[in-house]
């Protein structure tokens, strides 16, 4: 909440390719990534390296994908589809009760180790990209400046 974008995806990077040294050596390529967004604008990428076209054997990124609103101008929002599926007595999008009672199994030990030592969420300045430790943390995982422009 209160960041520079409003904006929810999943993004996978793969390992680097073990031949990718071999077919580029001496060339450090972005990772190969899968990105699935819900919002704003849903919508399905793969990027990847390929070797560029002709004689040339140079690395050349990729992507290939699916934005939902290129293809539907009628997608109705998700409150819209859920009460047409309440509705239609369609249970799908809705938790049974034994996985509501699994979940608070799983998530109440989580939340009593928290209250007990007193863990409170980092701050961090309104419209900002998010809490300091969140840069050092992906610069640490190798997930900083890989994201690729959808």
């Amino acid at each position: 909440k209160a960041l520079d974008e409003r904006l929810c995806e999943v993004r996978i990077q793969f390992r680097e390719t073990p031949a990718a040294s071999q077919l580029f050596p001496g060339r450090v390529l972005p990772k190969n990534e899968l990105v699935m967004r819900l919002q704003p604008d849903p919508a399905i990428f793969l990027t990847t390296n390929i070797k560029t076209p002709g004689f040339e054997s140079a690395p050349m990124p990729v992507s290939v994908g699916m934005d939902y609103n290129s293809i539907s101008n009628d997608n109705p929002d998700a409150y819209t589809r859920l009460i047409l599926d309440v509705l239609r007595g369609r249970q799908a999008s809705f938790v049974r009760s034994d996985e509501l009672e699994r979940s608070w199994e799983i998530f109440t030990p989580l939340l009593h180790k928290i209250e007990r030592e007193n863990v409170r969420p980092e701050m961090y300045e309104y419209g900002s990209d998010g809490p300091e430790q969140r840069t050092a943390f992906m610069t640490k995982m190798g997930m900083l400046g890989t994201h690729s422009a959808l």
